[in-house]
């Protein structure tokens, strides 16, 4: 349960000896929780040990972005590649959504948060697709922080598509060529209703974005951390949105 909202934003501030300004949170976090199977690793435990332990994770993160104001946080779950990895992992990640979501769903729902997910349906297990339908249904109208799981998501697939459909509309005459932007572009994403990520942080020492919103991330900061997801804290994600804090956004310009 969701008890660590009693915390307040000067709790956190004081843990980690940074001052949050609160007219510059970004509105958009996006995290490629990533370590699971290593903290597992060096503990002597199986890797599905360390996805369990990402999922308290999860909770402990969502809580801290609603508390330093949020508005959408956006959690790399499972990437189209992951179907690659052995079979037991796999069928063990589809049961985190169900049991994460029937643990912590009236909570979520009480702290008017609203589940969205972002990939394709296709593919999932009946279980998995249920869990997430039922708490995208009883969230839809929350007003909240928005906490969208990447589900069966890869940007490259997402992009591809985007552009088959706006061609299928083009030769049919429904779209004109010249109306062709990057806006319409951007509105046609599984992500067209949310803004793009000001901050995208990635776990555990890799350097890389992993096929994750490559068009969405254009001006996005960038923030790496060594700490694996499992380790990953409230005082964590205050650190990551303090040096964004410290940075200038030009999108180009001086």
């Amino acid at each position: 349960m969701f008890h660590l909202f009693k915390r307040t934003r000067s709790d956190l501030e004081r843990e980690e000896a940074f001052e949050l300004m609160p007219d510059n949170v970004p509105k958009h976090v996006a995290i490629i929780m990533d370590g699971n199977g290593r903290w597992a690793k060096g503990r002597g435990l199986p890797r599905i040990a360390g996805h369990h332990a990402g999922m308290k994770a999860v909770k402990r993160v969502t809580i801290a972005a609603d508390e330093i104001g949020v508005e959408v946080l956006t959690l790399y779950a499972f990437s189209t590649e992951n179907w690659k990895r052995p079979r037991d992992e796999v069928d063990f990640l589809m049961k985190l959504p169900q049991e994460f979501l029937s643990i912590e769903l009236d909570e979520l729902v009480e702290k008017n948060v609203r589940v969205r997910m972002t990939g394709w349906k296709e593919g999932l297990p009946a279980h998995t697709l249920e869990a997430v339908e039922k708490a995208i249904e009883r969230t839809k109208h929350n007003t909240g922080l928005i906490l969208n799981f990447a589900l069966n998501y890869g940007s490259r697939h997402e992009i591809v598509q985007t552009v088959r459909d706006i061609a299928s509309e083009v030769r049919q005459g429904e779209l004109k060529q010249e109306d062709i932007s990057e806006e319409l572009i951007s509105n046609r994403l599984l992500t067209g209703a949310l803004p793009d990520p000001d901050l995208i942080i990635r776990t555990s020492g890799e350097i890389r974005i992993s096929n994750f919103l490559l068009w969405q991330m254009a001006y996005s900061e960038l923030w790496f951390t060594d700490i694996y997801w499992p380790e990953f804290t409230e005082r964590h994600l205050v650190q990551a949105v303090c040096e964004y804090q410290r940075r200038a956004r030009r999108y180009g310009g001086l």
